[in-house]
């Protein structure tokens, strides 16, 4: 891999914050801290663009005593068989579960899951969570 050197210029304060929080995150240097912020980039804009391959989880905390709920979450996920890659279900207590469904796709198609799952009745609280699959990312 071909790596390139560029130059940037920023104000001193903006560099001085970046700094501190690439310290704090245990950055071990400038150069892999910005390659981090354009990989993040790179996703964000392939996901707005919704034509990118994604990777990601769709998390949500339902009740199940809602009368339909765990038979269309069941059913959804059928019918997104080659996006679905697996789930994990656990009981939060006598009503309430968590599910992480764990995707990979067509982003477009993604966000198209992550809604249809999160709008359902008895859905509590839920969140999309999107990368990159690895190919994009040098």
């Amino acid at each position: 891999m071909k790596i390139t050197r560029f130059g940037v210029s920023v104000p001193d304060e903006l560099l001085q914050k970046f700094d501190r929080i690439i310290e704090e995150k245990g950055y071990v240097n400038r150069s892999e801290a910005i390659r981090d912020m354009m990989r993040d980039f790179i996703v964000r804009h392939e996901w707005e663009q919704g034509e990118g391959e994604v990777a990601g989880t769709i998390t949500m905390v339902y009740n199940h005593d809602e009368a339909e709920v765990v038979k269309e979450l069941l059913d959804l996920q059928h019918d997104y068989l080659n996006e679905i890659i697996s789930s994990i279900h656990v009981h939060m207590d006598e009503h309430n579960c968590l599910e992480v469904i764990i995707v990979k796709g067509k982003a477009n198609r993604i966000k198209e899951i992550a809604d249809r799952l999160l709008s359902l009745k008895g859905v509590k609280h839920g969140k999309l969570v999107v990368t990159g699959t690895g190919k994009e990312l040098v």
